[in-house]
């Protein structure tokens, strides 16, 4: 199943978050609407912990769906929307400043009684992730960082992207079309990549003319301009949590700058998935879940001694 929980975020952008999976049964009903404070208070009872999923551009909740179902066995996962995409909010005057997205996420984690909490975050999502928890630490018990340097990247790298939103085929007459583009034709594919299909298919909508993004191509340069000309390794030293790096071994991230990464972190572990690219937990579930499993076993298992 799969339970949609409105959450308020920053300037009144309203976010949607899921639940995909049973929730645990102590946690009370939610009819609409983010719970009371009475219902938020209690959301953590008798469960080890509150767990959030944070997507990268583009992304949307539903990509998680995989990881959260796995975790709902033993936790309360939930995945965020975050502005801009999926089912959230779009409007065209919102800000999509890296100030906006880590306070949605506060705001989620605060709204849905999740703290303190696991942020499991994937390259723009995990990026959002580190700076909430050196900004608010009191919320943050653990942080998974999959596939996001902490370097800046660069104007070039931003006119690039620019240019292969311009390359895309749009409408596409099929979600067919849409698997075969992004996972075979697209010039960014070195080799056919079924899941990159795959995952592109999720965030494409039908309209009287084909198939678009959910999401507004202009609103994903303006949020990624405000990350890729700064790094961002400041904010790394001061996550004071148990933090886990995670790249493939064919991802954005390269080993060394993820084992810096690591090194710069406080609290800092490294795992690395092979047979994945920047898609990891997308691209190889099974081998994801065994990488940050026991890091989540550790950070989120409650202490009987």
């Amino acid at each position: 199943m799969a339970r949609r929980i409105d959450v308020t975020g920053a300037g009144g952008v309203r976010l949607a978050a899921w639940e995909f999976g049973d929730p645990p049964k102590v946690i009370p009903a939610q009819s609409a609407g983010a719970p009371s404070a009475a219902e938020a208070e209690g959301a953590g009872a008798g469960v080890s912990s509150g767990v959030l999923l944070l997507h990268g551009l583009m992304g949307r909740a539903s990509h998680w769906a995989s990881t959260a179902r796995w975790l709902s066995e033993r936790h309360r996962a939930v995945a965020l929307d975050q502005r801009g995409h999926g089912q959230s909010e779009k409007p065209p005057e919102a800000a999509f400043t890296r100030e906006a997205y880590v306070e949605d996420a506060e705001a989620a984690l605060e709204q849905l009684g999740l703290a303190p909490a696991v942020l499991i975050g994937h390259a723009m999502g995990a990026l959002t992730a580190w700076q909430l928890a050196a900004k608010r630490p009191d919320l943050v018990r653990g942080l998974v960082v999959c596939d996001m340097r902490a370097s800046a990247l660069g104007a070039a790298s931003q006119r690039e992207w620019g240019d292969w939103f311009k390359s895309w085929p749009v409408p596409f007459a099929t979600l067919a079309d849409v698997r075969k583009w992004f996972g075979e034709d697209d010039p960014w594919v070195e080799r056919p990549n079924p899941s990159r299909g795959e995952f592109y298919a999720e965030v494409m909508q039908e309209s009287p003319d084909g198939w678009r993004p959910v999401f507004e191509p202009e609103q994903m340069l303006k949020s990624r301009e405000t990350w890729v000309y700064d790094a961002h390794w400041e904010e790394l030293t001061q996550v004071q949590c148990p933090a886990l790096v995670v790249r493939g071994l064919d991802g954005e991230l390269g080993r060394a700058e993820a084992q810096e990464m690591v090194r710069v972190l406080p609290r800092g572990e490294y795992a690395e998935v092979s047979d994945a690219g920047h898609l990891v937990y997308y691209d190889q579930p099974e081998a994801w879940r065994s990488a940050i499993e026991p890091f989540l076993d550790a950070v989120l298992t409650p202490d009987t001694a």
